[in-house]
């Protein structure tokens, strides 16, 4: 029963990455390509999103107060839904006027983060309130997965749709997904509250005192730390490596996005490796779980820095081989680090794993925005230093690496148990 109950919020992860990509990448395109817009204006957008997530332990922190997730997951899911419409038709908007196309276009990005804090925080919450700890990496593999599995279908399902494009079109698809998110996220949802046995906090605390107290939490002020430091490392490579692959090593725009393919494969795969080796292989070999989070940050540091050393040997340096080991790694460290987070957050004697999962999930979404922002950065820089490109992507990728690295020492710091902490959950069918 635990699996069915995990799967089943795994449905809501899916619904979540459905609609995230219809924004950032449909809406994105659309914008760039079809209107003709500057590309920092959709850049400018998603920074609305970024900048609404550290209210993230706000939402987590009300549905502990409250003792229910399940309304906060629906309700961000259905807020999330109607930010999305409103983004498709701001695009519309954008065709006859640019500025009423803004005054539409920047609430709904506003709407769409608030609505994947809500939901978000509280389906890992409430997935680290119901399953035991024995399957937590496992679980937090199996709706990255599943998430992942969302993000292709509807990209590749979108596209088809969308073909030849009209607003009409895009307002169709926008409402079928939307519909189709909403309707799995109930699925998903109901019901999965009464699994959880801890009762609602008896203090009742206000966010900014709450955050105070957690802070001086060691083990949560020393995840937290990692989080951030992890997830910066990871995304500062999602805007250059094609560019990379394009300017260094002369690849066509086919061939680096490819390349492109080549990181999420091998992210899938190191992702199935986690998950098969808590379930199946977990039986004959137990590994910790800091050491699927150690190893995939090391590895993942490691290929940054040989990408880094591939950079001025082009000719000869196994680009493809060297970008799905980087993936395989990423994706290892990326789920190992969830099952770390969902063990993390229901630690402690009252029930708060949503303001821990908050203040977890706004220092990683954080993260995001901020390296998505340095990598691009940090390459225009070097441009201004230097002229030699390889010089450029190599001291950056190189950057990176010891970001990882050093997020590599800060993971061997980091503690775990597999102890159940005084009132935790007790979840039937162990």
């Amino acid at each position: 029963m635990v699996w069915v109950r995990i799967l089943r919020l795994g449905l809501v992860q899916m619904s979540l990455g459905s609609l995230v990509v219809l924004t950032t990448a449909t809406l994105n395109r659309v914008m760039v390509v079809e209107l003709a817009l500057p590309a920092l204006l959709p850049g400018l957008l998603v920074s609305r999103y970024y900048g609404t997530q550290f209210l993230r332990p706000r939402f987590g922190h009300g549905a502990d107060q409250g003792g229910k997730r399940a309304p906060w997951i629906l309700g961000g899911v259905a807020v999330l839904s109607v930010g999305t419409l409103l983004a498709a038709h701001s695009v519309g908007v954008m065709a006859e006027s640019l500025t009423q196309g803004l005054m539409v276009a920047v609430p709904a990005f506003v709407l769409i983060g608030l609505g994947i804090g809500a939901a978000g925080t509280n389906v890992l919450a409430l997935l680290s309130a119901i399953v035991p700890e024995r399957r937590q990496a496992a679980a937090g593999s199996t709706v990255w997965i599943m998430m992942i599995f969302g993000l292709a279908v509807t990209g590749i399902s979108a596209g088809k749709l969308l073909d030849p494009f009209t607003q009409e079109r895009l307002m169709q698809v926008a409402t079928g997904i939307a519909a189709i998110a909403l309707t799995l996220s109930i699925l998903g949802t109901l019901g999965q509250d009464r699994h959880v046995t801890r009762r609602a906090p008896e203090r009742k605390l206000a966010t900014r005192a709450l955050l105070k107290e957690l802070w001086q939490d060691s083990r949560v002020r020393a995840f937290t730390v990692f989080v951030f430091a992890s997830m910066l490392a990871y995304n500062l490579q999602d805007l250059i490596l094609e560019p990379f692959g394009g300017h260094v090593f002369g690849l066509t725009v086919g061939e680096s996005t490819a390349l492109g393919g080549q990181l999420h494969a091998g992210a899938l795969i190191g992702m199935l490796i986690v998950l098969i080796g808590t379930t199946a292989l977990d039986r004959f070999v137990r590994i910790a779980l800091r050491t699927w989070v150690v190893g995939g940050c090391l590895v993942s540091g490691s290929a940054l820095v040989a990408l880094s050393f591939g950079a001025h040997m082009p000719a000869v340096w196994p680009l493809a081989a060297n970008v799905f080991v980087l993936g395989l790694a990423n994706g290892v460290f990326a789920v190992a680090a969830i099952g770390a987070m969902l063990e993390i957050a229901r630690d402690g004697s009252e029930p708060r794993e949503g303001a821990r999962m908050g203040i977890f999930g706004a220092a990683q979404a954080i993260a995001f925005g901020v390296g998505s922002f340095l990598g691009t950065a940090a390459v225009d820089l070097m441009r201004l230093i230097t002229t030699h490109l390889p010089t450029v992507y190599s001291s950056v990728f190189m950057a990176e690496g010891l970001i990882f690295l050093i997020a590599t020492l800060l993971a061997t710091k980091l503690t775990f148990t597999n102890r159940a902490a005084p009132g935790r959950a007790v979840v039937p069918g162990e």
